[in-house]
Order: C-alpha cells, then structure tokens, then sequence
C-alpha cells in the first residue's frame, strides 16, 4: 500500500485535466442549454418540472425555471472551472489550500447536477453521470501541501474499473460482431460523429480491424483488474487505457468520454512513475488531516454501500449502459457500443421560401456542425466539446420517423420561426440573411457511407448517399403546430 505523499503530482496533474473538462462542460451548458432545454427550448424547461420529482432529479432550475438563472449558473461554472484549471486553492497560505479546494470542487459539482437532471434527452449521455461522479470524489482530494488521502484515488480507479469493465462485458453480450471481431469493419463510418481521420480507419485492412477488436477487449476486460496491482503494473494499465483512448479520440468525436477517461487513468500512476515518465519533481507534503481523512472513509464506506447495485448490473446477463441509481449519480453503472449499427442513416432538414410546393420548388439544405450533411464536406474534429443536437440526430436517424423524438417537431418550427437561439445550434442557415423567410421544411431520410479511395480521388466527395424515405412531409408553421407537442 502506498502513502499519500507518493501522489502528490497524480493529485494536481488529475486535478488540471477534471478541471478542463468542467470548463468544457459548463461552456456547452452555457451556450447550447437555452436553445435544447431552456424556457423555450427544444425540450422546454416546463417538462422537466412538470416530469420530475425534486427528490429524484434535483436541480437549482426547478425552483427557478429561468433562462437568467441558466445562463448565470452556466457562467458562473466557467468562472469555477477557470480557477480550478489556474490551481487557485494551491496559491493560498497553509492551512487554507485544502477547505478552498473543497469548497471550489462541490460548486462545480453541485452547479452541474442542475443541467444534468434538468437537461431531460440532451443530459442523457453516460459521460455525464461519470463527469458528476468523479466531480465528487474530487471535493475530497485536498490541496496544497497536504498530502491526498490514498482511498479516494483508489475510488477514482474503482470508477475507472467499472466504466471499462462495464463497457467490455456491454460489448461480449450484445452484438455478435464483437465475438466474431468485425465490429471495426462498421465502427468509424457509423458512429455518432466521425472525425478527419475516421474516414482513413475506415478503410485500414480488415486484417487490422480484427487485431483492433481484440485488442478492445484485451483493454476493456483484462487490463482493468491491474490498475489496482502493485506498481508499476498499476501504471502500465493505466498508460495502456490512455494510449487505447488516445486513439479513439484521434478517430472520433465522443464528447469528451475519452478524455474524461485519461484523465480518471491518471489515479493509477504513482509520483515515482510520473516522475520517470515526466520531467517533474513532486514537493515534499505533509500528512493529510485527520478531518479529510475522516471525510475519505466516510466517502469510502457510502461508495461500497452504492456499488451493490452497479455491480449486480455488470454481472447480470440482462446488463444495461449508462445507468445513474441515485439522484445525485454518486455511483453509476457504464458501458459503450454494446451494438454497432452497420448502416449510416442521416436526416437532412431542407427549407424552402416557395409558398407552394411543386416538384419543382427548389430546397435549401440546413448544414449542422457536427454530422454529415455535405458528402463534399470532409468530417469535422469537434471532441472533446460537445454537440448535443447532432448526437441526438444520429440516434433520431435510427427510426424512420420522428415518433420517438418529441423535440424533433419543435426544431423544424423554430427553424421555420427564424428563431436565433436555435440557430446558434447550426452551422449554416441557408435563409440567414435573406430577403425571404422560409415558408414551409422538409426531413429527409438518407443512407450514408463513406466513399472509396477510388471514388473520393475522382469525385473529392467524403461521403456518398442515397434517399430511403421522407421522415417529415412537407409542412408549414401552421401544420408542425397540429402535428407536434407543445408548438
């Protein structure tokens, strides 16, 4: 067993890459949760409230369902982030660093939890809870010369474990394409939000996909028990789970699931490897306080008694992803891509200022910024940001029709409506600008794949597509309000 002064560095390095990712966080909250889920959002604000109870979901936006108090909470997390980021706790005299840091690490988590059970489908993503709960851990880390208590980067690991583990078991009891090592034949074309470089590992060999796939259970299933080993096996497991991040990150746009991951590898290195690895030098520390300490184990015993039921779920053959079980997603069940579709689907939003439709009215495309539209436009890199109306576009895709997607109806009247929040959310409104208001819109439903070598060096084309339905009719303003809720 170690002693907390050989983790000094672990703490401050873990404490900098948390930090970054709650900036990112509470930036997205605060310019894209108004538009999504604000008082007149995609999902209004009044959903949540007349949806949920307090005590299951709680959030600051219950009692005060104003975009003011969104847009001052969001502001006011970016401002924490920032000091957090800069190490402020650490510039303080002894004894304040560590009750500083305590109180600068709940803010932020307590300020998240609100967009989190507030934010409905667009807060629905695994990444959030295990933000949340890491967040958590963190208030009890200490700071400045005090050394952190040991147990509570040994609960980081515990989360680390069960977001991987979780994720290997998800994979080998759902999709026979893990068992059989095709997965990766589909994975970059089809998943959420390709990236620059995921149209090239699309068309690596098969020979490599099926390495590749292995290789992904290798690291999900078998490397998670050695982050609680000895050293330097801790360590190697915890730079083997980078380095198998690393590359979906370079491959990939998943928020910043990835990262958030890195940085929770981070808790399995000691300062002695780091030091090995890094030109760093730890400084000396002083024994962590008895009131820290006592707070540790206390997190410690809570967290044993939560994990019951997270564990329970891993081990059950009827295994769900992504699972919060207590309203403050203290500690959660995870798991990614137990299935992988194996065609692209995408809906493309067309407007048009004709005030009747022919087949000869002329449609203009809405462009969004994160998912394929253009087949001429070469994928963007967006993570670890996070585009929450284009993720949820790519799981709308999936279904022929909007049935399933309440919000999807509002999003074609505010476009209709020229509404400015909204439009914020793209990336190009063709009739910004324009003399002439769009009249009515349309969903098209298409399949997407990503061309061959042969046809991108002829046509510079990225994507190729074909036409597999209308998944909204034409309609004016008038008509979305008879077909949609609450328009």
């Amino acid at each position: 067993m170690f002693h907390g002064e050989e983790f000094w560095f672990v703490r401050f390095l873990f404490q900098r890459g948390l930090a970054l990712l709650y900036l990112l966080a509470f930036l997205v909250a605060a310019f894209q949760f108004r538009p999504l889920a604000g008082e007149d959002g995609l999902l209004p604000l009044e959903w949540y409230a007349e949806g949920a109870d307090f005590r299951e979901r709680p959030s600051l936006f219950y009692c005060y369902p104003s975009d003011r108090v969104i847009g001052i909470t969001a502001w006011a997390g970016v401002v924490l982030s920032a000091l957090a980021l800069l190490a402020v706790p650490y510039w303080l005299p002894e004894p304040y660093p560590t009750p500083a840091s305590i109180v600068l690490w709940a803010a932020m988590w307590a300020l998240y939890q609100s967009f989190v059970n507030a934010g409905q489908t667009f807060y629905g993503y695994g990444w959030e809870s295990m933000l949340l709960e890491t967040g958590f851990l963190a208030i009890f880390l200490g700071a400045g010369a005090v050394a952190p208590p040991v147990i509570i980067l040994v609960l980081l690991q515990w989360v680390l474990f069960r977001n991987m583990f979780g994720a290997g078991l998800i994979k080998l009891r759902g999709d026979d394409c893990w068992r059989d090592l095709s997965c990766m034949d589909y994975h970059y074309e089809t998943q959420p939000i390709p990236n620059p470089l995921s149209w090239f590992a699309h068309h690596l060999p098969k020979r490599f996909h099926r390495v590749e796939t292995f290789g992904n259970h290798v690291v999900e299933l078998l490397i998670p028990f050695l982050y609680f080993a000895p050293q330097p096996a801790s360590s190697l497991a915890g730079a083997a789970t980078i380095g198998f991040m690393g590359w979906l990150m370079l491959t990939g746009n998943f928020a910043w699931l990835n990262a958030l991951t890195i940085v929770l590898a981070i808790a399995t290195f000691s300062d002695g490897a780091l030091e090995w690895a890094l030109p760093v030098t730890a400084p000396e520390t002083v024994a962590t306080p008895l009131y820290l300490e006592g707070a540790a184990i206390l997190v410690a015993v809570v967290v044993v008694a939560m994990s019951i039921r997270p564990i329970e779920n891993m081990l059950s053959e009827s295994q769900t992803m992504n699972t919060a079980y207590d309203p403050l997603h203290l500690v959660n069940t995870y798991g990614a891509f137990g299935s992988i579709t194996r065609d692209r689907y995408e809906i493309v939003i067309e407007g048009t200022a004709d005030t009747e439709i022919t087949e000869e009215t002329e449609w203009e495309t809405y462009q969004f910024k994160g998912k394929p539209t253009d087949p001429e436009r070469r994928p963007p890199q967006i993570a670890p940001y996070h585009l929450r109306l284009d993720w949820q576009l790519w799981f709308a895709a999936m279904a022929p029709s909007p049935r399933r997607s309440p919000w999807f109806h509002r999003l074609l009247a505010k476009l209709l409506e020229e509404d400015e929040e909204t439009r914020s959310l793209l990336e190009e409104d063709p009739f910004a600008g324009c003399e002439e208001s769009p009249t009515h819109i349309r969903a098209v439903r298409y399949r997407y794949r990503f061309t061959t070598p042969e046809e991108r060096a002829e046509t510079g084309r990225w994507w190729d597509r074909e036409r597999v339905g209308t998944y909204v009719a034409p309609a004016s303003l008038e008509e979305l309000r008879l077909r949609g809720p609450g328009l």
